[in-house]
């Protein structure tokens, strides 16, 4: 819980584990915030890893930020991280929305990425139609706030049948939701519509990559994670069984093994 300033914005992190163990950083989607990564943190650091989690701009304890968060401000927000810990090189690793902040972080920096973990998410830039939803929908979010959102999306957040049978992930899910300022959600969803493709630097990478999917996720479906997987030379693809769109929360047990063993292959 360490207040930074990077990029010009304040940033809060949790830096966990050995100061000397291999730096790994996580990056949260919409709309959360770093405690999702509460089950990864204890098994990365367990053994032996450096585990840097940050709330992004305008998310968790960071102050809400109006207008447009373009995705270059959050990438370059996580290179100054870096910077202020002295951290030359990491595995950056994000899910969803995260994911695609990880691609724009390889973009931007790509001397600062030692391996990508890229989970339920897509590299795929936003139609006409996918841009005009998320503008709608940050619009939406400042009128309503987050109560009608989190509500209606839960059981796409998470396998609706996790929903009911693992209520303690579907009330932390819940509850970062309900907890995300409303005005740094929407700046980051108008950004959100604007990024670039990613396919083209993903094809050229030369780093490994890790590519996990929730076997029922219907944001990124297990169909989009094989055309991810079959873009980059270097990578593995793992499915995570009975898990949807955050198997780290959902499946924690089985989405931290296959974490550490790619971990492992560095």
């Amino acid at each position: 819980m360490n207040p930074q300033f990077g990029n010009g914005a304040a940033l809060f992190f949790d830096d966990l584990g050995p100061r000397d163990g291999a730096a790994v950083i996580l990056i949260h989607g919409h709309p959360f915030n770093r405690t999702m990564w509460a089950p990864q943190t204890a098994a990365l650091t367990a053994a032996g890893y450096r585990v840097i989690a940050p709330d992004l701009r305008g998310y968790g304890e960071n102050p809400a930020v109006p207008g447009k968060t373009p995705f270059a401000v959050f990438a370059d927000d996580l290179a100054a991280l870096l910077d202020r810990l002295g951290i030359e090189q990491a595995v950056v690793g994000g899910v969803s929305m995260g994911g695609q902040i990880a691609m724009e972080t390889r973009l931007r920096h790509p001397g600062r990425i030692r391996a990508l973990v890229l989970a339920d998410t897509s590299p795929v830039p936003e139609t006409e139609d996918g841009k005009k939803f998320r503008r709608e929908l940050a619009d939406r979010l400042l009128a309503e706030g987050m109560g009608p959102y989190a509500r209606e999306s839960i059981d796409k957040m998470l396998a609706p049948y996790n929903v009911t049978g693992n209520p303690r992930a579907a009330a932390h899910v819940s509850a970062m939701m309900l907890a995300t300022d409303p005005e740094g959600a929407a700046a980051a969803l108008r950004g959100r519509a604007e990024r670039p493709d990613y396919r083209p630097v993903l094809a050229a990478l030369t780093e490994p990559c890790l590519v996990l999917v929730g076997r029922d996720d219907v944001y990124t479906p297990v169909a989009e994670a094989e055309a991810l997987h079959a873009l980059m030379p270097h990578s593995v693809l793992r499915v995570i069984e009975r898990a949807g769109h955050l198997p780290g929360v959902e499946r924690p047990e089985a989405f931290n093994q296959a974490l550490l063993e790619f971990l492992a292959t560095l």
